[in-house]
């Protein structure tokens, strides 16, 4: 499979550069995904073919991948333009319904094994770099994704329901994501029905946070067992969150606009969750934006010697920028696709892993072109990055041509990071709402009136 070695941009022996040999474009995407770790993510969940097929466990991981990247194409075109599959003797094409039963008999598991080692791994290699005082920088934030119109889809995932009791057109996945501030990798995920809330959802995404790291959260997540619970399950982990308008506390020590406060846990909350104390204190700065709006961020670096409220302000604003990852994985990546492919549950989730999995490739081959270019990887553009491989691959492999393509890699890391983004400014007009427009035309006919008589 030629379609993921986009992101071998480094040097290349010579003697690679003259071999017709496809097997190039394998070793390349090995040195992204280890073949040791598609191996272990489908033996550890039993998942390896037992026979010889067209499609084994490991080319349908391959496959799940590339459906994120051409979104545009079917699941069958896919297979033959990348040649995916097997060989045969008759030359034969796979038929639509194999590749759908290869996808069910591998599942989810293998993709997720796979999407979690393979982030484990990207994150410690970019982890050293652009560190907020020795510490890495993450967002948490929540999404949703609709799913086929089917009926296990539906019973299991759920969708919207309005205060009308009007039920929504698809089913949806709702998902929470622990993603890089300086990246932009996805590090780790948790998805489920649309009626679970995202609270909840995070609170199983708490534990595996990295330590000495420094958490940035919405004001959605301002929870005192989520937040508790980060301070006490890891070591050195801090967070950063602003304050609801309702949220109470009493001030220990400091000034207005620079305090140490202490918050009261309800007991709703403690009967949730018996090991919570009974108050836990905070930092609370007061911060205004670039439009004059007053905001109140809570956060657990309470050393103001160290973490000055100037800096944590410029922290907490760059969690904005984590929520692009969104609109590049659902916008770009999947093309503006009003669902999502699969059909079934397990497919649904594997799915969304192999898109993961997909973006984090994107990602990290930006980040290592960032590096030999001494940019920051956030100013390099991810649809140029992404369209420069869709379009090189597609072409490398109708012709046939691999002699060229080591070459053609290291030209097109260059191309990408000599086009930078340009510094912007910042927001200029406030978000508004506009008026729906209509789907059809209305058409107006006008009659003559009738005579008078």
């Amino acid at each position: 499979m030629v379609v993921l070695t986009f992101f071998a941009m480094r040097q290349v022996d010579p003697k690679e550069m003259g071999e017709p040999d496809r097997a190039v474009g394998m070793r390349r995407l090995h040195d992204y995904l280890p073949a040791a770790w598609i191996d272990n993510a489908i033996h550890s969940t039993n998942k390896a073919s037992l026979r010889r097929r067209r499609l084994p466990a490991e080319k349908v991981v391959f496959l799940v991948i590339a459906l994120a990247l051409y979104r545009q194409y079917s699941a069958s075109e896919v297979v033959d333009e990348l040649d995916i599959a097997l060989p045969k003797m008759d030359g034969a094409f796979v038929s639509k319904s194999a590749i759908t039963q290869a996808r069910q008999r591998v599942g989810a598991a293998p993709v997720e094994s796979l999407f979690k080692e393979s982030a484990k791994n990207w994150i410690t290699e970019s982890g050293d770099q652009a560190k907020f005082k020795g510490f890495s920088l993450f967002a948490i934030d929540g999404t949703t994704l609709r799913t086929p119109d089917s009926r296990c889809n539906r019973d299991h995932f759920g969708s919207q329901l309005s205060r009308s009791g009007r039920i929504g057109s698809y089913p949806q996945v709702r998902g929470v994501t622990l993603s890089s501030i300086q990246t932009h990798l996805i590090c780790d995920a948790e998805f489920g029905p649309y009626g679970i809330n995202e609270m909840l959802t995070a609170r199983r995404l708490i534990p595996r946070i990295p330590h000495h790291s420094i958490t940035v959260f919405d004001k959605g997540f301002m929870s005192a067992q989520i937040l508790c619970s980060l301070r006490a399950s890891g070591e050195r982990r801090h967070f950063i969150i602003p304050a609801k308008s309702n949220t109470r506390w009493t001030r220990v020590a400091g000034t207005d606009d620079d305090q140490i406060v202490s918050l009261t846990v309800s007991q709703q909350a403690r009967r949730a969750n018996s090991s919570l104390p009974d108050s836990w204190q905070a930092r609370a700065i007061r911060t205004t934006d670039a439009k004059g709006r007053r905001r109140i961020l809570l956060t657990s670096l309470t050393d103001c010697r160290r973490f000055k409220p100037s800096e944590i302000e410029a922290v907490y604003r760059r969690r904005w920028q984590v929520e692009t990852s969104y609109m590049e994985l659902k916008n770009t990546m999947l093309g503006v696709a009003l669902t999502l492919r699969s059909e079934t549950v397990e497919c649904v989730y594997q799915e969304i892993w192999g898109a993961l999995i997909a973006y984090n490739l994107i990602r990290i081959g930006m980040t290592r072109i960032a590096q030999k270019s001494t940019l920051d990887p956030l100013r390099l553009s991810f649809v140029r990055s992404f369209h420069a491989m869709q379009l090189t691959f597609l072409g490398i492999n109708g012709a046939g041509v691999i002699d060229d393509a080591p070459m053609e890699l290291i030209r097109l890391g260059e191309r990408i990071a000599q086009l930078p983004h340009q510094s912007r400014p910042g927001r200029v007009c406030p978000r508004t709402v506009k008026a729906r427009p209509f789907r059809y035309p209305v058409k107006k006919l006008h009659t003559a009136s009738p005579p008078k008589w």
